[in-house]
């Protein structure tokens, strides 16, 4: 696994977090607000190896943005990096640190003074007209002993990295937020696999919420001479004569269906879920957690997701109870005067937990 244990330092509403065990799946629980979506994204950023387009992304997915002006002298609306720091620290000497804890496998991102760095890399942001003058403070992103600097401050945007070009490739990293995801992300998932094996996974995730046969699933729309046109998902029933909408069969048929194709698109990287619970029936969660941990197991992915739901973590136990081979660990987050710190659960203490209804949301 890429990550066998988390530390998380000075990133966004995290001063300090240390998860001493992830599993090959790890179900994050706690209160709201406590920070378990945030874990999900510091992880996606260590996925990334601090790639400006993926902090971009994150950003403004938050709508965290302000007024600046690029490289033409144009005013934009641009990402907010003090965000990404604890405490929105807008100055030097503020720092992030994701990763296993030991300088090999641990991402660090450091707000730094643009005239502390190596000089014979300058000519590189001057060669953009990005004068000492108008940048003043430098975004420096280090993983195992390289190097890469991106220029920037409150009045000047500029989202490209300079400095080290042999920078550690990217880990694959596929997300579902809470919503379920719109039909461009679905049919994008889905060009992936089409006319491999992983059409019949996915189609047979759908299969967990619905009593009916499902036969076949296509993407039909784009090019179409209708008014309507946009890409969409359609599901052949058993005894229907024509094609439905996989989002008119609920949103249990669609959020399983998405699992199932963001795990195709997972192989040897990342899974991120927000609320996994969100649109699957209780009784469902079992067969649902079953499918994500040995599919994990079996294409060396590593899943993170998020849960309020105790119907949820019972499935989640009892399927990782079914599943001995593969480690399902449920790790409770919990804040106090003392920080925010990690609880976790094996596949027993979890298993007894739940058979004796102790709370570990």
């Amino acid at each position: 696994m890429h990550l066998t244990t988390l530390t998380i330092v000075g990133f966004r509403g995290i001063e300090r977090l240390s998860i001493p065990r992830l599993g090959r799946v790890t179900l994050l629980a706690g209160l709201n607000g406590v920070g378990k979506s945030t874990v999900l994204d510091a992880v996606g950023v260590f996925a990334q190896r601090g790639d400006g387009d993926a902090l971009d992304s994150l950003l403004e997915s938050r709508q965290e943005v302000v007024a600046a002006v690029d490289e033409d002298g144009d005013d934009v609306v641009v990402p907010d990096f003090s965000a990404l720091f604890y405490g929105r620290e807008d100055g030097v000497s503020s720092a992030i640190e994701i990763g296993s804890g030991d300088s090999s496998n641990t991402l660090r991102l450091e707000q730094i003074s643009v005239f502390d760095w190596p000089k014979g890399d300058w000519p590189l942001v001057q060669q953009r007209g990005l004068g000492k003058k108008a940048v003043q403070i430098g975004l420096v992103a280090e993983f195992q002993e390289r190097k890469r600097l991106m220029p920037w401050n409150g009045n000047l945007y500029w989202p490209q990295y300079v400095g080290d070009e042999d920078w550690p490739p990217k880990v694959r990293c596929e997300s579902l937020g809470p919503d379920l995801p719109d039909d461009g992300q679905i049919s994008g998932f889905w060009d992936e696999i089409a006319l491999t094996e992983e059409e019949e996974f996915a189609t047979d995730a759908i299969k967990l919420a619905l009593s009916r046969g499902v036969e076949r699933v296509a993407v039909v729309g784009e090019g179409s001479r209708r008014r309507w046109a946009g890409r969409r998902i359609v599901v052949k029933l058993n005894g229907h004569p024509r094609p439905v909408p996989l989002k008119s069969l609920g949103d249990g048929a669609a959020r399983l269906f998405s699992v199932a194709l963001a795990l195709a698109n997972s192989r040897g990287g990342f899974l991120l879920i927000d609320e996994a619970e969100n649109g699957i029936h209780y009784s469902v969660q079992p067969r649902f957690w079953d499918m994500v941990l040995r599919t994990a197991h079996r294409h060396d992915i590593q899943v993170l997701a998020t849960t309020h739901s105790s119907d949820c973590i019972a499935g989640f136990a009892q399927a990782a109870m079914d599943n001995k081979d593969v480690e399902g660990i449920l790790v409770r987050l919990d804040r106090d005067e003392q920080g925010l710190r990690a609880v976790p659960y094996s596949e027993e203490g979890l298993k007894a937990a739940t058979d004796q209804g102790i709370e570990v949301r």
